[in-house]
């Protein structure tokens, strides 16, 4: 896996249920490293810090593998990376491999994988059509949070490299699954449950269906 797009964006407004509003989801590549920090990306657009950065989504990582399909699914965008509100865009990043509370080095930047990504509405702002939210989780490929436990700089190129492997199996796509599926796997449950790197407000809400 490897870095092959750094991504920030600017405030961008728009107009919802006759209101304006902000987000920073218009993200676009740069030619510059980012700095990592403990609650978000140095010098990019946060809008709601309730549902955005914060120590369990610093950095918001998704796959360049999936555009090709999304790309298919939507061919009259405009399309760069960036396009899903990523930070950083990574190359042969898996969430079907790749579990929750897995740590990786990344430049001289260590990150552990915290949770999926639940899409909201702004998603639907960024493609301009509302359906899209239900066609990203059905797809079932949400790309990843990732917690910061050493700040630094990341660039283009830097690969990730795995340090440790979460001894709790429960992967990126099976906690996008259960966390949004109606009927609730009762393996996945508590599989999640007991997932100590799941932030423990996911834990406490997966609770209430055992």
């Amino acid at each position: 896996m490897k870095i092959i797009s750094t991504n920030i964006g600017k405030a961008t407004t728009f107009l919802w249920n006759g209101r304006e509003e902000q987000t920073g989801i218009f993200k676009y590549p740069t030619d510059q490293p980012l700095f990592l920090s403990k609650m978000d990306v140095l010098k990019d657009t946060v809008i709601d810090r309730v549902h955005h950065a914060g120590i369990n989504k610093a950095c918001y990582l998704f796959a360049s593998d999936h555009y090709p399909y999304w790309k298919g699914m939507y061919p009259e965008l405009n399309w760069d990376w960036g396009m899903f509100g990523e930070n950083l865009t990574v190359e042969g990043l898996d969430e079907s491999t790749m579990r929750i509370g897995d740590i990786y080095k990344i430049g001289n930047v260590l990150v552990q994988v915290s949770q999926p990504r639940e899409p909201c509405y702004k998603l639907g702002v960024r493609f301009g059509n509302p359906k899209i939210l239900k066609e990203f989780i059905d797809y079932g490929y949400s790309g990843t949070y990732v917690r910061i436990l050493e700040e630094g700089l990341v660039k283009n190129g830097d690969e990730l490299i795995l340090q440790e492997k979460s001894e709790n199996t429960l992967t990126v796509k099976e906690c996008f699954q259960i966390i949004l599926a109606k009927e609730k796997d009762p393996i996945l449950l508590q599989k999640a449950i007991n997932n100590p790197s799941l932030p423990e407000y996911k834990r406490d809400r997966l609770k209430k269906y055992v």
